[in-house]
């Protein structure tokens, strides 16, 4: 009996440890690929960040994926729109970070969007992110939509690919 109290203690006591955030880089590179541009239904809407974390400056780190980054280019038919790095705990409960890129209109980027991450056995990803194109006024118009769900292993760059769109990321433990 005195030895199940005593594990029971331990466990108590490990267990938090166990199930704590880790920390983890993540870079991301957006970029559109060759073809037309496949519209949303919709414009983003104005709640584009809900729930959403800025990301922190003290949080952002230089890029490492600088190759991959080079060989989207114009001539061989894609478009970097955005390529950002940084910091961040990643544990059980999602956290959910925003992201943007240009010169703010009426509330909207042209690059906008969120990642949101969660660890269990893998690290699973929701990512949602817009293009939006505005006229002359700076009102919006048209958007481009990206989003999807994905299961990542860490280290290792994943694509996804989503028609006119695609995304690169890497997740890994610092």
């Amino acid at each position: 009996m005195r030895a199940f109290r005593c594990l029971a203690l331990l466990l108590t006591l490990l267990a938090p440890a166990a199930f704590a955030d880790s920390l983890y880089q993540v870079e991301v590179i957006l970029f559109r690929q060759a073809g037309e541009p496949i519209p949303a239904s919709q414009t983003a809407p104005d709640n584009w960040a809900d729930g959403a974390q800025a990301l922190a400056a003290d949080s952002e780190r230089g890029t490492a994926l600088n190759a991959e980054a080079a060989k989207l280019t114009p001539a061989n038919g894609y478009q970097v729109l955005l390529h950002q790095a940084w910091q961040q705990s990643v544990g059980e409960a999602p956290t959910k970070i925003a992201l943007s890129s240009g010169k703010q209109q009426f509330g909207h980027f042209p690059v906008e969007g969120t990642l949101s991450l969660k660890q269990e056995r893998f690290v699973d990803l929701e990512s949602d992110f817009w293009i939006n194109q505005f006229d002359a006024d700076g009102l919006l118009t048209g958007s481009e939509r990206l989003k999807q769900a994905n299961r990542l292993k860490n280290g290792e760059l994943t694509f996804l690919d989503h028609g006119s769109l695609g995304l690169l990321i890497k997740v890994s433990p610092l």
